[in-house]
């Protein structure tokens, strides 16, 4: 263990059950986001006020995936991805007629993932693992 990484779960079938319900969820914010991404904004955009939006967007989807701990190479492959999927999706509102290209955008998603990673755990709390202890003293 370097003290960057996270005690592991307790490995049972309810823990892993409640990890990949996390991961799913997880995994539905980000369809969230791509959905979000690429539908009209319902009104004339204003320039560079979204960026607050695009960091917190992806320091809270950084945060999530980081709750499921493991080494820091998987946190490693889950920032590049998310890193990747911000790139990715200014590419294609760049194909939309009422979207646009922003490399600022791109910027503020990579640092939203940089955050989101300094502000995960070990640094912070871990949300899922405070879960698996409730439900447990809870059963």
């Amino acid at each position: 263990m370097t003290g960057l990484e996270e005690p592991a779960l307790p490995c049972t079938s309810a823990v892993l059950r409640l990890r990949r319900a996390w991961f799913i969820a997880g995994l539905a914010l980000v369809a969230a986001v791509i959905s979000l991404s690429l539908a009209p904004i319902p009104g004339p955009p204003i320039a560079h006020a979204d960026k607050a939006e695009h960091l917190a967007t992806y320091g809270v989807l950084m945060l999530w995936f980081a709750q499921l701990g493991g080494p820091p190479r998987r946190r490693a492959v889950t920032a590049a991805a998310l890193v990747a999927l911000g790139i990715g999706i200014e590419f294609l509102q760049d194909l939309t007629p009422y979207r646009m290209f922003d490399p600022a955008d791109m910027i503020a998603n990579a640092a939203g993932v940089a955050l989101g990673w300094i502000g995960a755990p070990p640094r912070t709390p871990n949300a899922l693992e405070r879960l698996v202890r409730r439900l447990g003293a809870a059963a």
